[in-house]
């Protein structure tokens, strides 16, 4: 096994006096699909959010493609892709407008070249004949395929989603599940996936870990399909199986 596309070391998120979690560590292997789970308010973004360079952790260590993600942010911001929830597209310009602004940040392609990459990148999301649409004119799933397509423009190796399936309903949910299979099937990329939609994790995820609110860190880690049907963890089981944690006795 070659060096994981990401590395996560003891890490720790704290806000004042107010612990989200301790003592994560984790590695993302190049080429898979791998998801951040648990419930709401568990630090599932948090995590993300360190990973990619927009939150220094409180303690730890986290490795993007090779490099100290905050000794090297630069070089790897590049390198990765990333939709942030809700898509977070820019409401004041088109789809065709919104996938090539990476491009007019980070290469020195012409106007021209730009527009071929991004319709490009919309046709590999189902999207190719909506580039002149605006945000507000589109549906939720279309608005998350083209923030995928807007992450895809640089071609990153490692892309990261965050809530890609929120608030979709199932159809739709499932297609966006299709295409991220299908994205990582094309293209060889690396997916990290912050999610709690069930369906989606036991489709999409080759491993995830589990994070959780009251344990203040990580609570498994592995095939999901497995902890659904092998851990003991009452958490773990409780959310697999979607029942409520059972108390114990006082």
């Amino acid at each position: 096994m070659g060096e994981p596309a990401v590395r996560v070391q003891d890490v720790a998120q704290s806000f004042g006096s107010r612990v989200i979690y301790r003592h994560v560590s984790c590695e993302v292997a190049r080429g898979e699909i791998f998801v951040i789970l648990g419930g709401s308010g568990c630090g599932k973004s948090t995590l993300m959010r360190q990973i990619i360079g927009l939150l220094p952790p409180t303690e730890g260590r986290v490795e993007v493609l090779g490099h100290d993600m905050y000794a090297d942010r630069g070089e790897v911001l590049r390198e990765i892709g990333v939709m942030f929830q809700a898509g977070a597209l820019l409401g004041s310009l088109s789809l065709l407008e919104n996938v090539m602004f990476p491009l007019e940040i980070y290469t020195r392609l012409s106007a021209r070249a730009r527009a071929q990459v991004a319709r490009a990148k919309l046709a590999l999301v189902g999207l190719g004949d909506a580039a002149t649409l605006m945000p507000a004119e589109i549906s939720g799933g279309m608005a998350k395929r083209a923030a995928i397509a807007r992450a895809l423009a640089l071609d990153p190796p490692l892309l990261f989603l965050d809530e890609p399936s929120a608030g979709l309903d199932p159809i739709t949910s499932a297609g966006l599940d299709r295409l991220i299979l299908d994205l990582r099937r094309d293209l060889g990329a690396t997916f990290v996936v912050v999610t709690h939609e069930l369906a989606s994790i036991l489709a999409i995820a080759d491993r995830c870990i589990m994070l959780d609110k009251a344990a203040q860190g990580m609570i498994a880690e592995g095939d999901p399909r497995k902890l659904r049907d092998e851990s003991r963890e009452p958490v773990v089981r409780a959310f697999f199986r979607r029942e409520e944690v059972k108390e114990a006795a006082g």
